[in-house]
């Protein structure tokens, strides 16, 4: 294209001297004669150039949330169709919810086997297969919401979660989160850690490693079989999220005692799931376009969770008479001394489980010394000021 409107101005320069020779035009006229011939070239020379056609994609996703489950599965629907969206419909995402395609805790080796693409997920359902996994949910006094994005992104959380993932074909990103949890539903009252002694409870990841520490029996269930092992009597409390969630799932039928906070998710992080191979497969704009749609989920869902916990904790007490109960300083001792016996072997377990560690040590120190000089106090100071 340059070529051409250099030979174009050369030609129309050559015609210039001829023509001052004779009858000088006016320069208006032989500037717009100009103008007219280099946009001509341009628009032929554009018209000529093919156009590229991109790869069509298929993908399937797989998830351990049923569909259009508030927060959880609308999430991760919401997630897969913006990628569809973000690529005008070049990539698509079919979305299974769980029991769909496979088990909602077959999803991981759905996606590691490369039968799916991905998968969504909390990475804390994979502890059995490597405890190291919980770390990218939520542990035991961990992380907070924006505490958990800063080890992540910026002190070297996602680096080891590579690391991890790798050992079993995947490659993962942030994809959500819940914020903290709360404690969870009981029928008796807890007054002390030796309540939940013979305790069966809904705990998966080291927290419900925790629980039985403490002498009870942890329990994993995928969350569409708690409320009927809740009524049974199969279980005798859980923990699922908070109160948008719990009210959906109906707990407040079952359950009497609704504690809070819990010790075991201070900021649930979710995660999208990646076969590596199939991801690394995908252009360098493909693969970034994933990863920023996974991080706008990451930031949309927890808006959500904070936008609607409130007013539902507020209908669970008012509208169906739950009684909110806080963990004595007594209970979270004990969930203390119990949350250091399961890191300790944690980290035992492997080189970079202990690696892992040491970095979630380090960060919660240095990003938590943070947290405890500006949103704690602050949020301590506004509501003594307001009487909130």
């Amino acid at each position: 294209m340059h070529q051409l409107i250099n030979l174009n101005r050369g030609e129309i320069m050559i015609k210039e001297k001829k023509l001052l020779k004779g009858k000088t035009p006016s320069r208006r006229k032989f500037f717009k004669a100009a103008a007219a011939t280099g946009v001509a070239a341009v628009a032929a020379s554009s018209l000529a150039a093919p156009a590229v056609a991109k790869e069509r994609i298929e993908a399937s996703m797989v998830a351990t949330w049923g569909r259009d489950f508030p927060g959880l599965g609308t999430g991760a629907q919401r997630f897969a169709q913006r990628i569809t969206d973000m690529s005008d419909g070049r990539i698509q995402v079919t979305y299974y919810a769980a029991n769909e395609r496979v088990k909602a805790f077959d999803s991981f080796d759905e996606v590691a086997s490369g039968n799916s693409q991905m998968y969504h997920a909390a990475d804390y359902y994979w502890v059995k297969k490597d405890p190291a996994w919980g770390y990218f949910t939520a542990v035991p006094f961990g992380f907070t919401y924006t505490e958990m994005n800063a080890w992540i992104r910026f002190a070297g959380g996602q680096q080891l979660w590579d690391e991890l993932s790798d050992k079993f074909g995947l490659k993962n990103f942030m994809c959500g989160s819940t914020g903290v949890q709360m404690g969870g539903w009981f029928n008796k009252k807890i007054r002390s850690p030796n309540d939940f002694k013979g305790l069966k409870m809904r705990m998966p990841g080291l927290g419900g490693q925790v629980i039985g520490k403490l002498g009870g029996s942890p329990v994993s269930l995928p969350g569409g079989q708690i409320y009927e092992n809740l009524v049974s009597g199969a279980i005798d409390a859980t923990e699922w999220v908070g109160p948008w969630n719990d009210e959906a799932m109906k707990f407040q039928e079952a359950a009497k005692y609704y504690y809070y906070p819990g010790m075991h998710e201070p900021g649930s992080m979710l995660a999208c799931g990646t076969n590596k191979s199939w991801f690394t497969s995908l252009s360098k704009s493909d693969q970034l376009l994933i990863e920023a749609a996974a991080a706008m989920e990451n930031d949309v869902m927890m808006s959500e969770y904070n936008a609607k916990n409130g007013a539902a904790l507020a209908r669970l007490i008012n509208d169906h008479g739950v009684k909110l109960e806080k963990f004595s300083d007594k209970v979270y001792d004990g969930f203390a001394g119990a949350a250091n016996e399961v890191f300790e072997e944690t980290r035992a377990s492997s080189g970079l489980a202990e690696r892992i560690h040491s970095s979630f040590l380090k960060a919660r120190k240095d990003i938590g010394s943070w947290t405890n000089l500006s949103d704690s106090p602050y949020i301590s100071q506004r509501n003594r000021a307001l009487g909130m």
